[in-house]
């Protein structure tokens, strides 16, 4: 008996103590559930390091003050009886003609008139519609906005819709496509509206933060950030070119919208994009806040912008151009051709002039002339400083109203600089007497000499070389044998084609 029950009693134990462990393990579960304790586990990742500054601040104070911008436009139908097909008018086509059904049912055509002939109903497409959508902003609490003159051009109805999505008609007050701005006015019924100011855009800094918003494809307000890339980009879309290049993502619809400092100011207003695609690409064109400014106050004040005329055309000084007239550097605006009747003629400005200073302020370039003469109010009086004929003279030229945009000061490119030849000879060029005497008639260029090189083609007229008038090949060796003779190495050619006119240069014989 005592052998036999061991096996028991030590099977007992172990099963004992099996239950033991169970109910402390259970106790213990327990226990975690009653205390609100949970298993130790593994913490979801978070870096303790110093945050980068945002533009939620500037957003946040600067969004109320930018607008969508809607634009429609009356489309004028086209003439009820004007369709042909192949040959046939519209009514001679049988009732049951698959174009003729077209037409009444989805082009609002109607039955026949007592005639015989449809008639098309009146019905609202014949209402404007909506042509263009952009972007603006208040500068004013009492409503007036700013966008792109070509984001309102050809418009009828114009309707700005604000942060929150609140729509308000606004007419339009004046434009200026020169500068492509334009100003609207909201009638707010008394409301007070966010408004912002142009910075001072002479302290912007190539790399500074700029934040863009705007309405990018009808959208809605959009942010975008970048940088400045650069200043005083020069596109081609006009005289007045001076604009600031960013980065920020700026697409269709953005035109017009303001792009501002980190201090919540305008600095510039977008207004074209470099684009292959047509989308962003992170080359963005913003007008700078001085020129808007300007012309801004100009619109609100007067409706349109009056701006100083000269009436020259001008084109750049470039280096040999320089050391032909005598010149110490690559300054001023050649004056290819003063416009009959302008202020510039009266006042005695002849081709061949460099214009050097306008009352005194030094000029750099022809756009600068063109911005110099374009802030300036018509009819003042100005003292404008050439360079002619191997010294500098100053004359007083009462400024005219720029008249239309093809009588602006036009700006032409010169020549440019190549390999000089040894002997005149040598220049490639062909010539024979001008009908009237005036000048000498380029018969012939040779498609590898220094002439064909500075684009003088077979029909050009050479009126002058530096500044003297030529009849004859005898006056142009002439010129240049004084050139030689002075120490320079080209001379200037003034030079006559489809009644425009420019200067080029062409070197002088060695020896």
């Amino acid at each position: 008996m005592t052998s036999s029950s061991k096996p028991f009693s030590s099977g007992r134990k172990r099963l004992l103590a099996a239950g033991a462990s169970i109910a402390i393990a259970a106790a213990v579960g327990f226990g975690a559930i009653t205390s609100g304790t949970l298993p130790v586990q593994a913490e979801a990742v978070r870096v303790e390091a110093p945050q980068a500054p945002g533009f939620a601040d500037v957003v946040e104070q600067v969004s109320p003050a930018v607008v969508s911008v809607r634009v429609k436009a009356k489309i004028e139908p086209a003439s009820d009886t004007d369709f042909q097909m192949f040959g046939r008018g519209f009514d001679d086509l049988p009732d049951d003609h698959p174009m003729k059904r077209f037409f009444k049912e989805f082009r609002g055509w109607g039955d026949q008139d007592q005639g015989g002939r449809m008639e098309r109903r009146k019905h609202r497409d014949d209402s404007p519609r909506p042509v263009a959508q952009g972007s603006g902003f208040f500068i004013s609490d009492d409503g007036y906005v700013v966008t792109n003159n070509h984001v309102v051009e050809g418009g009828a109805m114009f309707t700005v819709v604000d942060d929150a999505g609140k729509e308000f008609d606004a007419k339009l007050v004046g434009t200026d496509p020169r500068t492509d701005l334009a100003v609207l006015k909201v009638d707010g019924g008394g409301q007070k509206f966010t408004y912002v100011n142009f910075a001072d855009d002479s302290k912007v800094r190539v790399g500074d933060w700029v934040v863009a918003v705007g309405n990018p494809f009808g959208l809605g307000g959009t942010v975008t950030a970048g940088i400045v890339s650069a200043r005083g980009r020069d596109i081609g879309a006009g005289p007045y070119d001076d604009f600031l290049q960013i980065d920020a993502a700026v697409n269709r619809g953005n035109s017009g919208g303001p792009a501002f400092n980190l201090n919540g100011e305008v600095v510039g207003i977008n207004t074209a994009i470099f684009s292959p695609s047509g989308g962003n690409v992170g080359i963005a064109f913003a007008i700078p806040a001085s020129t808007a400014r300007e012309v801004t106050q100009d619109l609100i004040r007067d409706g349109a912008v009056q701006r100083g005329w000269l009436g020259v055309e001008i084109q750049p000084v470039t280096a040999e151009i320089a050391e032909s007239l005598g010149l110490s550097g690559e300054k001023g605006a050649l004056v290819s051709n003063a416009q009959d009747n302008s202020p510039a003629k009266k006042a005695g400005v002849i081709a061949g002039d460099v214009i050097t200073a306008v009352d005194g302020k030094d000029v750099a370039s022809p756009k600068e002339l063109a911005r110099i003469i374009g802030a300036i109010t018509p009819g003042k009086a100005v003292d404008v400083t050439v360079w002619r004929s191997g010294q500098s003279e100053t004359m007083k030229v009462d400024l005219g109203e720029l008249p239309a945009p093809e009588k602006q000061a036009s700006l032409q490119e010169g020549g440019d600089s190549q390999a000089q030849s040894d002997q005149l000879a040598e220049l490639g060029l062909t010539i024979a007497p001008a009908d009237d005497g005036k000048g000498v008639v380029v018969t012939d260029v040779d498609p590898g000499s220094d002439a064909a090189d500075r684009g003088l083609q077979a029909g050009d007229v050479i009126t002058n070389v530096n500044s003297k008038p030529v009849s004859g090949g005898d006056d142009i060796e002439k010129a240049m044998a004084e050139a030689a003779k002075a120490g320079r190495k080209a001379v200037l050619v003034q030079v006559s084609r489809d009644d425009a006119s420019r200067f080029v240069t062409l070197p002088v014989a060695k020896g």
